[in-house]
């Protein structure tokens, strides 16, 4: 077994545990970021589209682009180590915390650590989940194994394709599938408004003439050995119409039906996790309920742009640094969300300082107004152009928005929308 000691272990090498460990080794403190795949990017790798670093850049990247960026800064910095193929399957929390890695071509690693960030991204949901009756036929896809089949392996998945849910890596994928001489016959989606971002639905269906069909879902998979075709039903009230049904002939189906942080190495060691988000629970550091374990990135909540991802990241290490230092505030207070939010993040935070909060609305909503409640006291209001659930709200608040209290707990923060 191999032993190794560092400052901070981060888990996953995507654009979470790059940011993060980019930092945290800016400070001067030794980093070791393990990542199960043979190279270092994540997701991004196979995301060859742009779109990427419009926030964080001002510029217009593909993902592969906006990951190098990353990619390089940790490559420049000596006090990171890099392990590849290398997947964490056990830690155990302590006043030193250790992680255990297992790799087919170095064996078994045994890191301790001060701290962990755990950037370990997130994975789709797939059929399984869902449910769908019918048999089991080939043809069946997430759209990102496609996406991978089509920009990394140079293979085309299918001919005649529809789509399940109108998330972003779905949407993309309508666009990539035709690209590549695939027709792609609807992308059909439960919700009465897409889930993916609008940019998304503008450049990736309606350039293309590709029908979205709004409450509306795959009632029925047909096929043997190979996907024949699909039934679509329409939904009224949430009530299943199945009279005016209609099938649609097809060799693939692709699943954009949502994506949850994977948290299962956190799960296994006592993380305490949020029904609302499948992530950690994390105070105003992003500090989890073990002292010492971060978390940032798609394995806290999901994202909807990686810019995001990015910024969440470095300010995570900027607490990961503070607690290093010794210098980590543990007086939080709590956030819940309110009417017309599903979940706010931070779930904690600390007077005298500013945090930065992250969001997700219930409602589809014009001219829609952020309210900030202090113990029930209005605090601040933000005007919203327009809220809907796939796109995250984000806002600040100042040291002098949050009076100092001795009480923790005393001081309740609520966010709403209306």
């Amino acid at each position: 077994m191999r032993e190794k000691r560092t400052d901070a272990v981060v888990i996953g090498g995507g654009s979470a545990g790059l940011a993060a460990a980019s930092r945290i080794a800016a400070a001067g403190y030794s980093v070791t970021v393990l990542e199960r795949e043979n190279e270092l990017g994540g997701i991004l790798n196979q995301c060859i589209h742009n779109g990427f670093g419009l926030q964080r850049f001002k510029q217009d990247l593909s993902g592969p682009e906006y990951a190098e960026r990353f990619i390089d800064s940790v490559g420049k910095q000596d006090n990171v180590e890099v392990l590849l193929e290398t997947t964490a399957l056990e830690v155990s929390p302590g006043a030193v915390h250790t992680v255990y890695g297992y790799s087919r071509q170095g064996g078994v690693s045994r890191i301790d650590a001060r701290a962990i960030v755990l950037a370990m991204g997130c994975r789709e949901r797939n059929r399984g989940n869902i449910g769908i009756p019918g048999t089991r036929p080939s043809g069946v896809f997430t759209a990102g194994l496609a996406q991978r089949l089509i920009n990394i392996d140079g293979y085309i998945p299918g001919r005649r394709a529809v789509i399940l849910g109108s998330g972003d890596i779905g949407l993309i994928m309508a666009r990539r599938c035709t690209w590549v001489g695939m027709e792609v016959l609807a992308v059909v989606e439960i919700q009465s408004y897409p889930s993916g971002l609008t940019r998304n639905i503008v450049q990736c269906l309606n350039d293309f003439g590709i029908p979205l069909y709004l409450s509306h879902t795959v009632s029925a998979i047909h096929g043997k050995d190979r996907v024949s075709g699909v039934t679509v039903t329409p939904l009224e009230e949430g009530r299943s119409m199945g009279a005016k049904s209609f099938d649609l002939d097809c060799d693939t189906i692709l699943l954009s039906v949502g994506l949850i942080p994977d948290n299962e190495l956190s799960r296994k060691f006592g993380v305490r996790l949020n029904p609302e988000t499948g992530g950690a629970f994390v105070d105003a550091g992003l500090m989890s309920s073990i002292p010492g374990v971060f978390a940032c990135g798609n394995v806290l909540h999901v994202h909807d742009l990686v810019d995001y991802v990015s910024e969440e990241s470095e300010r995570c290490a900027s607490f990961v640094i503070q607690y290093l230092k010794g210098e980590y505030h543990r007086q939080h207070h709590p956030v819940t969300a309110g009417a017309n939010v599903k979940y706010v993040i931070p779930n904690k935070y600390l007077p005298d300082t500013t945090n930065r909060f992250y969001l997700r609305s219930l409602i589809v909503k014009n001219k829609a107004e952020l309210v900030v409640t202090l113990d029930g006291e209005p605090m601040k209001r933000k005007k919203l152009s327009h809220v809907q659930p796939s796109e995250m709200v984000s806002f600040s608040l100042d040291a002098v928005d949050l009076p100092r209290t001795s009480e923790p707990g005393e001081k309740r923060l609520e966010v709403s929308i209306v």
